[in-house]
């Protein structure tokens, strides 16, 4: 009788797998926890008016991030990089902790934001490296998981430190918190190089285009920024950035992503639309519970904490219960549960809908990331060669910040349009949630075409 195959925690794989989910918690929760807290630091600061630039900063240095560490693990291996990313966290921890300026809080949450790049992308290049396909499904629900649980408590238990005592104690504490396990995940991610002449290859192969990486990052700052106000300065920001991402984004990306080419191009390209439908409705949806519906901040965290476990759930599910069928049927079933969230919240904003229906829409929107996400992933890495693993996930990571930067920003400005200025016109969410069904109807129409034409049972 055969012997059973090897599983996540067997000895083959235990502390590959613990590592893994060590940095994947640690890093959730410093990223999740400083949320609550970057309003009060940024008003202690005098900074308000560039509340914006310090908000998007992660997500705009987190491009620049994901291409360094994607290309760095292409070329050694995704352990060393991966090894760095997590003691860069806790370095930024301390930067920020220490600000003196708004300037010093912004530069730390940029370089926050490469260590969540790298983090992110070696991540899911060490799971393509280290584990065979079979495991790929569990392993990414288990990381999902492990990034999941601290935004059960990290910005609850935070917003209540940077109240009754200081903002800094936040930064201070994650960075007290996190330093003796990263050391201890370092050292368990030690080595784990590539040969010299696979080095070689890939070197001559994937060469990281810092400088393109660097210019969409700061493209993607300047648009977040111009999105934040209507004046001149703004829109020249706006324009500036756009014509950046417009003429340096695609260099980053498979060829044939902007015509959604099936395979690897179509699942970066869905992976950006889906991101950006919903972290835009994440980010609006508290806004129109607080400020139109008047709902206590308690019962909106709810919202938050259901939208949570809906995704944790969501994904477990696609690595068990539904891990017989084809990874782009549950691409197909998770982008329309996805479109089901954006109806769901354009009704909830009519006059009589009951102010949970905005937080239905979140949680329902979250069941179709959590089948979306990981099955994305699992295709974009049974799509790639081994060593160009790590420049897949980068991409990956380039199009969901690119998806979230660009999709916010345009529904902010026609937001802002109808919203009046405190935001508390129903009009103007209503406009916010009828946009997203331009992108939303885009995943539905090309979510067939992840599948590679000589794998179609992936």
């Amino acid at each position: 009788m055969p012997a059973p195959e090897p599983g996540l925690f067997s000895r083959t794989y235990l502390a590959m797998t613990v590592s893994l989910a060590a940095v994947m918690f640690l890093t959730g929760f410093a990223a999740l926890a400083v949320v609550p807290t970057l309003p009060v630091a940024t008003r202690a600061l005098h900074g308000l008016s560039l509340y914006p630039l310090v908000a998007g900063c992660f997500v705009s240095a987190s491009l620049l991030g994901g291409i360094l560490g994607g290309s760095w693990a292409d070329r050694v291996g995704a352990r060393r990089p991966l090894a760095v990313g997590v003691m860069l966290t806790v370095v930024t921890l301390l930067v920020s902790a220490a600000s003196v300026s708004i300037w010093q809080l912004a530069a730390g949450r940029f370089l926050d934001g490469i260590a969540g790049g790298m983090v992110m992308v070696c991540v899911n290049t060490a799971i393509g490296q280290a584990y065979p396909h079979r495991l790929r499904p569990r392993a990414l629900t288990l990381m999902s998981t492990a990034w999941i649980v601290p935004s059960l408590a990290g910005p609850p238990l935070a917003g209540l430190v940077a109240s009754w005592w200081s903002w800094r104690a936040v930064f201070f504490g994650l960075a007290v918190v996190n330093v003796l396990p990263a050391l201890a995940v370092t050292a368990l991610l030690r080595g784990g190089s590539r040969g010299s002449a696979e080095a070689d290859r890939a070197r001559a192969r994937s060469r990281a285009p810092v400088a393109i990486a660097a210019t969409v990052g700061a493209g993607a700052a300047m648009v977040q920024f111009g999105a934040s106000g209507r004046d001149l300065g703004h829109l020249l920001a706006a324009v500036v950035g756009l014509a950046a991402l417009a003429a340096f984004a695609r260099r980053l990306l498979p060829p044939g992503t902007a015509r959604a080419a099936r395979g690897l191009p179509a699942i970066v390209l869905l992976r950006g639309l889906s991101s950006g439908v919903y972290f835009t409705l994440e980010a609006f949806v508290p806004l129109w519970l607080v400020t139109v519906r008047r709902v206590p901040g308690a019962a909106t965290g709810l919202a938050f904490t259901g939208a949570t476990l809906a995704w944790a759930a969501a994904s477990w599910a696609q690595s068990r219960a539904l891990s017989r069928f084809p990874r782009s049927a549950l691409v197909s079933l998770g982008v329309v549960i996805l479109a089901a969230s954006i109806g769901i919240a354009v009704l909830g904003t009519l006059p009589g809908m009951p102010p949970y229906a905005e937080g239905a829409a979140l949680v329902t929107g979250a069941v179709g990331m959590g089948l979306l996400v990981p099955s994305l992933t699992v295709l974009s890495l049974a799509a790639t060669p081994a060593d160009r693993q790590g420049y897949a996930s980068s991409a990956m990571q380039t199009t969901q910040n690119l998806g979230q930067v660009i999709t916010l920003a345009l529904t902010s400005i026609l937001f802002a349009s109808f919203a009046g200025p405190h935001s508390a016109r129903p009009a103007g969410y209503t406009a916010a949630f009828a946009l997203l069904a331009v992108p939303i109807a885009l995943t539905v129409l090309l979510a067939s075409r992840t599948a590679a034409p000589d794998r179609p049972h992936l």
